[in-house]
């Protein structure tokens, strides 16, 4: 299975950032965790971050045919990017949102996610956790259709 994890603007930053809200681990640890997780599974994941909407949107695009799946962290894009929503609808490919934090108990601004309108399932609030489980979800329910 060919599953590619994007993040949205900021994560680059992690460690840094806020660690009172997202912690000291870097963005560095949260590739090599997953990595570390499934370096001995039938799966290959690619990894992508950008601070700019269009660069997201561009490699959602660049995604149809080439992979079977997609994590999302769209981080601040969750709650104004249409573009990114629609992005996600043009590839068909199943998809599910994660965030490190539980967006919904933080501002009210927050607790809209244009791009979870169209992602099957959101994992919130679990930390870098979230991916695995993110991930986890997307083998179990797809992978035997791509072995």
């Amino acid at each position: 299975m060919k599953i590619i994890v994007i993040n949205g603007p900021n994560m680059n930053m992690l460690g840094i950032r806020e660690p009172d809200i997202y912690g000291r681990k870097t963005y560095a640890d949260l590739i090599n965790m997953i990595e570390e997780e499934y370096k001995d599974k039938n799966l290959d994941i690619e990894f992508y971050q950008s601070n700019h909407e269009g660069c997201i949107v561009d490699k959602i695009q660049d995604m149809y045919g080439q992979r079977d799946a997609i994590v999302i962290n769209p981080a601040a894009y969750t709650h104004t990017s249409i573009a990114i929503l629609d992005a996600l609808k043009s590839v068909a490919l199943p998809a599910v949102e994660v965030h490190l934090t539980k967006v919904e108990d933080r501002e009210d601004f927050r607790r809209i996610s244009y791009p979870g309108k169209y992602c099957e399932k959101t994992f919130a609030g679990l930390g870098f956790q979230g991916y695995i489980e993110a991930i986890d979800y997307l083998i179990e329910k797809y992978g035997k259709d791509h072995e």
